[in-house]
């Protein structure tokens, strides 16, 4: 005898919405701490500051050095590609839609700066380390391994 599932409440709404959603098809509008991206793009820095965590309003109020200057200013003009190694400079709404060559210690890492990325560091896009790969083991690994032949 096979029993018959019940069907929640909350299954049936959940399936509603998910319908609901593939219906309009519309992805969520960008949003900052309750502000659009326009609205935001439009803010003077004085009245931006205020939303940024504590550590990006600490880093603006005792103002950027020279490098972060030129580099705001360039980002700020028409320039489409912009190589940099300033890792330090907290993204701001008007960078959005810049592309970005920014170096790691090796090599230049490009990237579009998105809306998502505002209130972090430039550096946290362009990570400095490899991801460890690990192998099989090494000679000297085992005390079998003194056996195998060095070519």
């Amino acid at each position: 005898m096979v029993a018959k599932r019940q069907v929640s409440v909350k299954s049936i709404k959940r399936k509603a919405r998910k319908a609901q959603k593939a219906i309009t098809g519309r992805a969520k509008e960008f949003s900052y701490r309750g502000h659009s991206l326009e609205e935001l793009q439009n803010m003077e820095l004085n009245e931006l500051l205020p939303l940024l965590p504590a550590r990006a309003r600490r880093s603006y109020s005792r103002q950027m050095n020279h490098e972060q200057e030129k580099l705001y200013e360039k980002l700020l003009g028409d320039k489409e590609n912009i190589k940099t190694h300033v890792r330090d400079l907290i993204v701001l709404p008007q960078f959005v839609g810049k592309t970005i060559e920014l170096y790691n210690g090796n090599s230049y890492i490009k990237f579009e700066i998105k809306p998502e990325m505002i209130g972090h560091y430039l550096g946290e896009f362009a990570l400095t380390r490899k991801e460890v790969k690990h192998s099989g083991p090494g000679v000297g690994a085992t005390r079998s391994s003194k056996f195998l032949p060095l070519k």
